[in-house]
């Protein structure tokens, strides 16, 4: 039927217990258990299925009664005997259940009273008597009728402590659910105490639970009185935790809605104060932001999101924790420079002079800078060249970004790049994030208030990458003159036109570099200076600077150049000069204190002067050694720090032709000198060497320097010179030194780093270069000057090496071949 409704268990509560009606619902004593349990349970019982509760013996429950077969029953059963077999419902949607669609046990009851519901319905209240198993179904209409057996309780011992306690902990625990339960009274409580029968507490507190019909039904099924009392239990025990977690959120949430309150409070009355000050209040910001909005130079995409997210803060309550990510997103794009450009200085002779008056040499990054000035002036517009420098450190690489800046009248930034690991520094992060930050690129834009700066990009080559993503493929995007008009921040959102900025990277090493950034650049080699040069750079630049920085002027110390040429020489090796700039600020510190001790002082350094405030010269290694012994060759080397030269030496003892290697050289360094020697044995007679010579005689090749490691191809022609003239015992040619790379064949190949190998060798004081044929045009590329007093040896092949490389004499003695 419809309108079918009976009790929910919600309302089936302890509160009953205590209503209007609850002298219809008398507390069980022992004597009345002990009644019904004296009473028999009929053998054929009229069957009235329940939804939604369970009835337990002795616990009394008023039900609605909907359906036309219940009214029947009820009706028909309270005219007789008023006793009658309750069953749970499976499944409570079921209109009209079958024996099937109910529990198999059951507990009789007994009608106690029936009323007329205004709404047309009929309650009935029941009091459960004794638990029973339906045995079979006897009658279907007009309602269900069965046979039964009854389910006898089994009692614990009376002197079962167990027992005992487990009723004194269901009383507790009663008592704080319905402390804990709004829902019930604290009166219910009374009830509980006046409790005797044990029993009846069990099956009163089961029936009373919070719990499914089937959790119900399990605990009727139970006949061990003890065991269904440690099962009620631990149900209780469970209810009791989730009405505590309950009451701890309610009163969490109760303490963060006052906070709430108390701060939009007082945020309220800083709003007046404010306001009564002359402050701006909240809708005076927007429209002071909208005003300064006005004034900007946005294209169309700009101005409609900066009004999107102005309205979005217009919305926003001033208080909540998003309000200032917005605010701090809004006054980033009115911060930036959007389409503002500095005005470029067109005066080339101006540029000129500003670089020269800055760096001594460095002609081709001059030159590049006038070329692009003057492309500039006749074109009016043109996308900004994006160069990399590269070169040894102390060369003047990052100083120069300052002054092309100056020659062209734009702003200056530099970004370190050094140990970047992170995409997000270049790229920014989402704003979603706490904390978030637009990336160091956008940032350094908006430092420089202009769109179009110098950017100096430092140590590009030392960007590495972690698990935070790849810093150096996000710089793809930014360095490239296809992409970097519309460079996309995560921050910012929005495309931001980097095509005007002049981006200038350096680096110290372009192998470190990935070859997909590499090709994106204008690479420009700055080598290391010369003597020469470095003796410039000192008086002309570091000295005056050192000066101003200590206070002091040219009058209160002077050094000639003979004597920078001392300290350049004798005090640092280096392709670039800081070493050489902190060996004059100890010369200066000395005339500083001097002064300020008034003590005497030669004003103009002598070179005595010099070796008393630096000590003794230490770096004479690298200084040409003589060729008295055989074997003994000068190699040309290059480091990251600039050119060097080595020595490659050879020493043949008895043996039976091994070849041993030392002086922690890499795996190409030792294959070319297997390559070398091979040759020599493939070649025996045109270098005058018996074959009794290599098998009998055991060959030792050696890199002084054992500490530092060696590689790479260039000391292959080097390592063969040496070992022909121990095989021969034949003089290399004086103040000679050479490099290059060779095959089996005996062809001398090309190699890299010629202009700091020849710098190298004119400190030595070398005379004659050997190099491959190929290597002209890189000799040609470096300015006449530097190459005054060398002579070049330029070959093809190994037997031009040998004849120009060693002399037919022999040296002083000879050592005695086998």
């Amino acid at each position: 039927m419809s309108n079918t409704k009976f009790l929910n268990i919600d309302n089936l509560s302890l509160q009953h217990i205590l209503d209007e009606d609850s002298e219809l619902i008398p507390l069980m004593t022992p004597e009345d258990e002990e009644e019904i349990r004296k009473e028999d349970v009929p053998s054929v019982l009229p069957i009235l299925p329940l939804r939604n509760t369970v009835l337990f013996p002795g616990v009394v429950i008023p039900i609605t009664a909907g359906r036309d077969q219940s009214i029947k029953l009820i009706k028909e059963a309270n005219k007789g005997i008023k006793t009658i077999g309750v069953v749970a419902q499976k499944n409570e949607t079921v209109e009209h259940p079958g024996i099937d669609d109910l529990y198999k046990v059951g507990t009789v009851a007994r009608i106690l009273k029936i009323l007329k519901m205004p709404d047309g319905n009929t309650m009935v209240v029941l009091q459960g008597k004794k638990r029973f198993k339906i045995d079979a179904l006897i009658q279907e209409e007009p309602y269900l009728k069965a046979t039964v057996n009854e389910l006898k309780e089994i009692p614990p011992s009376t002197k079962d402590s167990e027992f005992s306690a487990i009723i004194d902990s269901i009383k507790d625990i009663s008592l704080k659910i319905i402390k804990e339960n709004p829902n019930i009274p604290t009166e219910a409580s009374f009830a509980i105490k006046n409790i005797q029968s044990n029993s009846f507490l069990i099956n009163f507190v089961s029936s009373n639970l919070n719990l499914t019909t089937e959790e119900k039904q399990e605990l009727l099924n139970i006949s061990s009185l003890k065991s269904r009392a440690l099962a009620t239990l631990k149900k209780m025990n469970k209810e009791l935790q989730r009405l505590e977690l309950s009451r701890d959120i309610q009163s969490k949430v109760r303490e963060d809605m006052d906070q709430q309150q108390r701060e939009y409070y007082l945020h309220q009355q800083m709003k007046t104060i404010q306001e009564e000050l002359g402050g701006a209040s909240h809708d005076e910001e927007i429209e002071e932001m909208r005003e300064l909005a006005a004034s900007k130079n946005w294209n169309k995409e700009i101005s409609e999101t900066f009004e999107k997210e102005l309205g979005r803060l217009q919305r926003m309550n001033p208080q909540v924790a998003e309000y200032s990510v917005q605010r701090n997103y809004l006054d980033l794009l009115l911060e930036l420079p959007w389409n503002e450009f500095s005005e470029d200085i067109f005066d080339l002779k101006r540029a000129q002079k500003i670089l020269d008056r800055d760096h001594y040499g460095l002609e081709k990054v001059k030159k590049r800078i006038i070329e692009h000035l003057a492309v500039l002036k006749l074109k009016g517009d043109m996308k900004s060249p994006i160069i990399c420098l590269f070169g040894p450190p102390g060369v003047g690489k990052t100083s120069l970004g300052k002054s092309i800046a100056e020659s062209l009248g734009r702003k200056y930034v530099r970004m370190s790049l050094g140990g970047l690991r992170d995409e997000a520094e270049i790229r920014g992060h989402r704003k979603t994030y706490i904390g978030a930050l637009p990336g160091r690129i956008i940032q350094s834009i908006k430092k420089a208030e202009t769109s179009n700066p110098v950017f100096v990009l430092d140590e590009i080559d030392k960007l590495s990458s972690s698990h935070s993503g790849d810093p150096s493929s996000a710089m793809l995007e930014v360095l490239d003159p296809e992409q970097n008009q519309d460079f996309y921040d995560n921050y910012l959102e929005v495309g931001y036109d980097l095509s005007k900025v002049m981006f200038i990277a350096t680096a110290n090493n372009l192998s470190e570099i990935p070859w997909a950034l590499r090709d994106r650049m204008e690479i420009i080699n700055v080598s290391g200076y010369t003597i020469e040069e470095k003796v410039e750079i000192g008086k002309r630049h570091l000295l005056p600077k050192l000066l101003s920085e200590h206070g002091m002027t040219a009058k209160d110390l002077k050094i000639g150049k003979k004597q920078l040429e001392k300290i350049v020489t004798g005090y640092t090796r280096e392709s670039g000069v800081r070493g050489l700039e902190k060996k004059l600020a100890e010369v200066v510190r000395f005339a500083a204190k001097s002064i300020a001790m008034e003590e005497e002082y030669n004003i103009k350094i002598i070179d005595e002067d010099i070796e008393k405030i630096l000590g003794p010269s230490h770096l004479e290694r690298d200084k040409y050694e003589n060729n008295e012994i055989p074997g003994v060759v000068t190699g040309l080397a290059w480091t990251s720090v600039g050119g060097d030269i080595l020595f490659i030496e050879s020493i043949l003892s008895k043996g039976k032709g091994i070849l041993s290697i030392t002086g922690n050289l890499g795996k190409v360094m030792k294959e070319s000198a297997t390559i070398a020697l091979e040759y020599i044995k493939a070649n025996l007679d045109e270098f005058g060497i018996s074959y009794k010579t290599i098998i009998n005689n055991n060959v030792h090749i050696h890199v002084p320097e054992g500490a530092t490691p060696k590689d790479g191809p260039s000391a292959g022609i080097t390592m063969l010179t040496s070992l022909v003239s121990s095989y021969t015992q034949r003089k290399v040619r004086a103040r000679m030194a050479m490099t290059g790379e060779i095959t089996l064949r005996g062809r001398v190949l090309p190699v890299g780093g010629i202009k700091e190998k020849i710098l190298a060798a004119k400190r030595a004081n070398i005379k004659y270069i050997v190099l491959c044929a190929e290597n002209k045009k890189d000799v040609q590329e470096i300015n006449p000057k530097y190459l005054k007093g060398l002579h070049f040896h330029y070959v093809n092949d190994m037997k031009e090496v040998i004849d120009f490389a060693l002399l037919k004499e022999k040296v002083k003695h000879p050592k005695k071949l086998v």
